[in-house]
């Protein structure tokens, strides 16, 4: 280039010039056609490191895996000797022995698996003449099972003994007040079932060496969940008893769902939960003061992930709002997260033990792209969505409100513990134009009115936990809430009772004996003027 401006500047000859652009182009034709050869090679050598690192990673793991079979070896030799114990005559059936399974999975079901096998046996099975007198065959049958299902470690532990007796659960509930008696009544027999799983519960009268203490079965499902895992109970009275439990295939990967919560990555393996969704904006209804959205005739309660995980609680922008569905075997709860960064498998990292338990994370891992992610503990984060709940503490999800879309609805907070009440108001300003939400007491409507970003409160007086009064004073008295104006509506309409509300800070206060729709509207008009 410099060599041509040379020859410019002199105005050499245009042979010269020709000459010289010939070279020139001849130069960088050299250099493009190395510089393809070396992104070439690197785009080779790239695959062929990649292709051989995921090679080496494949081999590792199968080094971890290892038969059913070595883990079941003394099982044999237990039955034959507990059956011979107890005086019954058990034939064992195994399924799936060569099912490759993670040797620290297995390692870790043992006890389960056992005590599964020893339970069938004392309880389950009958005595020779029992089944004879059933018209069964006096042998009974022990089927153990293993197979890979949906990316699992299914095991199945049936026999065909008597099942288990559904109504001596129910009184057993009902002697311990574990459940109302009415309410307990009306369980299923798969409800009954789960509590068998409770610490210290059995229907056995009798304690023997082989089992009957109560303790257990408790174990097995907190032995199961540690490993991300699920058990079930099936019973036939007459018929027989299975328990399956469900594993991940290998503790040392995990294939998870990553998620974007407040600028950072969770992972949430997906054993773990019960599905990943979106669901639109216009979808989400409230309830009680709690948000929800329908889906299948079941109502599932919406929770902000970023609240969950301590990050605080902000505006969602968009139509539709993601959301991973978790569940306690009774309930499902809808997570409410910023985006999905899709599935991956996940080798897992545990946590530096100097953290100490970490509450609503079970691990760490890397992702593909080098940057740490946090594997949530999903049975953890249904514990704590369960305590926000029990506490009245779960915040609203908010939308993002659209710059361009012109001014922004005024927000109106009603709180008051009656439904009829409440919602006549919550409609009556909708249908105005003003974006209402709802609380069912006064500490719910604290909560709400320090969280959200309200123009005005509506409030009753005589509420639950925390009176209308103590709500004003709480709203005044705060430095960053007490330019909120506070509007109450009540059934005392003495002189006294106004005096009172509007000693404590309300700017107004309005009977709910005499007033109509066109009142309230015009005294929330006068407040904060139309929405």
């Amino acid at each position: 280039v410099d060599a041509l401006r040379d020859a410019v500047e002199e105005s050499r000859p245009r042979d010269v010039l020709q000459e010289r652009l010939v070279n020139a182009a001849r130069k960088a034709g050299a250099c493009y056609s190395l510089l393809m050869e070396c992104l070439t090679a690197l785009e080779n050598h790239t695959h062929h490191t990649l292709e051989l690192s995921q090679r080496l990673y494949g081999q590792v793991l199968s080094s971890r895996m290892v038969p059913f079979s070595e883990g079941i070896k003394a099982v044999p030799r237990m039955v034959r000797d507990l059956s011979r114990q107890l005086g019954k005559k058990v034939r064992l059936e195994v399924a799936g022995e060569e099912t490759l399974v993670d040797r620290d999975i297995l390692e870790k079901i043992e006890a389960p698996l056992n005590h599964l096998i020893s339970n069938a046996i004392d309880h389950g099975i009958e005595s020779p003449d029992e089944r004879s007198a059933a018209g069964k065959p006096q042998e009974a049958r022990l089927s153990l099972k293993a197979g890979h299902r949906a990316g699992m470690l299914s095991i199945t532990v049936s026999d065909d003994g008597r099942g288990i007796d559904t109504e001596a659960i129910r009184k057993k509930v009902i002697d311990r007040r574990l459940a109302p008696e009415k309410v307990a009544l009306e369980f299923s027999d798969e409800e009954l079932l789960e509590f068998l799983f409770l610490p210290n519960f059995s229907t056995k009268g009798e304690v023997t060496n082989v089992s009957g203490r109560g303790v257990g079965l408790d174990v097995v499902r907190t032995t199961i969940q540690r490993l991300g895992g699920t058990v079930t109970a099936l019973t036939e009275e007459g018929r027989g008893t299975r328990f399956e439990f469900q594993v991940p295939l290998n503790l040392s990967v995990v294939r998870a769902l990553v998620a974007n919560i407040a600028g950072e990555a969770y992972a949430f393996p997906v054993a773990q939960i019960h599905e990943a969704l979106k669901v639109e904006q216009a979808r989400i209804e409230e309830l009680e003061g709690r948000q929800y959205f329908s889906r299948d005739s079941e109502r599932i309660a919406l929770i902000p992930a970023d609240q969950l995980l301590g990050k605080g609680n902000r505006p969602r922008a968009g139509e539709e709002l993601s959301i991973v569905v978790m569940s306690d075997r009774k309930k499902l709860y809808g997570l409410v997260v910023d985006s999905f960064l899709g599935i991956q498998e996940l080798a897992v990292q545990p946590l530096d033990p100097r953290l100490g338990r970490v509450q609503d994370i079970a691990a760490a891992a890397i992702l593909k792209d080098g940057s740490p992610v946090l594997i949530v503990d999903a049975n953890d984060l249904v514990r704590s969505t369960e305590i926000l709940i029990s506490k009245n503490r779960l915040e609203r999800l908010e939308q993002q409100e659209d710059a361009g879309s012109g001014p922004r609805a005024k927000r109106v907070l009603v709180v008051d513990d009656s439904i009829t009440v409440r919602e006549l108001e919550r409609r009556l300003l909708s249908t105005k134009g003003y974006r209402v939400s709802v609380a069912v007491d006064g500490m719910d409507g604290w909560n709400a009115v320090r969280t959200g970003n309200f123009d005005l409160v509506v409030t009753d007086v005589d509420m639950p936990r925390m009176d209308g009064i103590e709500l004003v004073r709480s709203i005044k008295g705060d430095p960053r809430l007490n330019s909120i104006p506070v509007l109450i509506v009540s059934y005392k309409d003495r002189e006294e009772d106004r005096n009172r509300g509007l000693d404590a800070g309300a700017d107004y206060y309005l009977t709910k004996g005499g007033f109509h729709d066109q009142t309230l509207v015009q005294a929330v008009e006068d407040l904060i003027g139309p929405p």
